[in-house]
């Protein structure tokens, strides 16, 4: 069957159990959805359970169904890692053999000095901590100061928070351009962030205009698809992630009600090729903040757009809806989990049902898509479209 269109949604952190390397990234026990699930027995997912998200590993707690209406499976990591750069990397098709590094006490010493030499001022902060309390601790030394607040966190990432009312937006992308140069070999993390905020002391808020700079990813199967002349369109953090290489048009969003509209209105207007989107308030509000029950009311929230979703699909259109790494909410600590991700296939026209089992690694979602686009594209991954 000819596909004209792939809408691939990725549930940032929706992982779906431990990987058999688990042990190596302290993540043994690890289950997103399974533990929700346990520990959330008011977990309602219809019409994701009606796809075959409960059929891809019967022993979770989640539901099973006689007659999905999608293909199931799972995927393993096949690179090196757990965040988020490198798990989307891997569906595009990029297979990483050596991780980002992290900086779980800050950034060294002497790294900071050069950097605040090259910003021209001091910096505070520089510790492994969330975006919404370090602002909330050092915001008010920050407006007395002006001193940026630079932290990080299990990911990879420089991130750098301001107030909007000390440095223009700007000066703020600025001062990350610079912390992306000078990151480089054994500092070179995969985003360096610029965290804006507004407020008063007590009452802080964090802005919509985040920006991220990623090191520029290897080709892709974006890339392919961009040379074959069809669109490549990016909805969320997508665009930041991938540099905004092999991306035709992007749309930025604050929050997974946003991203879901946009991908709506991208899925509504004639296209062909690609529309990725990624959702991040799974991840972002309340795997890292291990908030079990605003998580399961995250996958409720998104459950019940399913069926509009469905409904606005054409006939030759692909739905592909994984994640890109583990964040279980249940596990200690605030890290990622090393997890396979569930990737559910759903086209009008092709009947659901089929088990495409555990699939080796993310990159066989990239040669999905390629093979589904008639695109040439060479990754490790291997399709399993002809199966469906």
């Amino acid at each position: 069957m000819k596909i004209n269109r792939v809408i691939l949604i990725v549930l940032d952190s929706v992982g779906i159990g431990e990987l058999p390397d688990a042990k190596l990234y302290n993540d043994v026990g690890s289950n997103t959805l399974g533990n929700i699930a346990k520990h959330y027995p008011d977990l309602h997912i219809p019409n994701m359970i009606a796809m075959g998200l409960g059929n891809i590993d019967p022993t979770n707690l989640l539901p099973t169904t006689t007659a999905p209406t999608a293909s199931f499976g799972k995927a393993m990591e096949q690179s090196a890692g757990k965040d988020t750069t490198t798990g989307h990397w891997e569906i595009a098709g990029a297979v990483l053999e050596q991780p980002f590094p992290t900086f779980p006490n800050g950034f060294p010493r002497a790294f900071m000095d050069r950097y605040e030499a090259a910003i021209g001022v001091k910096t505070i902060g520089n510790i492994s901590a969330s975006g919404t309390t370090i602002i909330n601790d050092l915001g008010e030394e920050h407006l007395r100061t002006k001193h940026p607040i630079v932290y990080t966190s299990a990911d990879s990432v420089f991130q750098i928070a301001m107030h909007e009312d000390l440095y223009p937006i700007e000066k703020q992308y600025e001062f990350c351009t610079i912390a992306r140069e000078m990151l480089v070999d054994d500092y070179q993390v995969g985003r360096v962030i610029a965290r804006p905020f507004i407020g008063e002391p007590n009452n802080f808020t964090r802005t919509q205009r985040r920006k991220d700079f990623s090191v520029v990813p290897p080709f892709t199967v974006l890339d392919a698809i961009e040379g074959s002349g069809k669109e490549v369109i990016s909805i969320g953090k997508i665009v930041d992630i991938f540099a905004q290489k092999g991306i035709t048009k992007y749309t930025k969003t604050a929050n997974n009600l946003e991203g879901i509209s946009a991908t709506l209105k991208a899925i509504e207007e004639p296209s062909q090729g690609l529309i990725f989107t990624n959702l991040v308030d799974f991840d972002m509000l309340f795997g890292h903040r291990r908030d079990i029950p605003g998580y399961a009311n995250c996958l409720m929230e998104f459950d019940q757009h399913i069926p509009v979703i469905l409904n606005s699909l054409r006939d030759d259109d692909l739905l592909i809806i994984t994640a890109d790494h583990g964040n279980d909410p249940s596990a200690p600590g605030t890290d990622h989990t090393r997890e396979y991700i569930p990737i559910l296939t759903y086209n009008k026209k092709i009947k659901g049902g089929k088990n495409i089992g555990i699939r080796n690694s993310f990159a066989d979602i990239s040669a999905t898509i390629a093979e589904a686009l008639g695109v040439e594209f060479r990754t490790q991954g291997e399709s399993y479209f002809s199966s469906l």
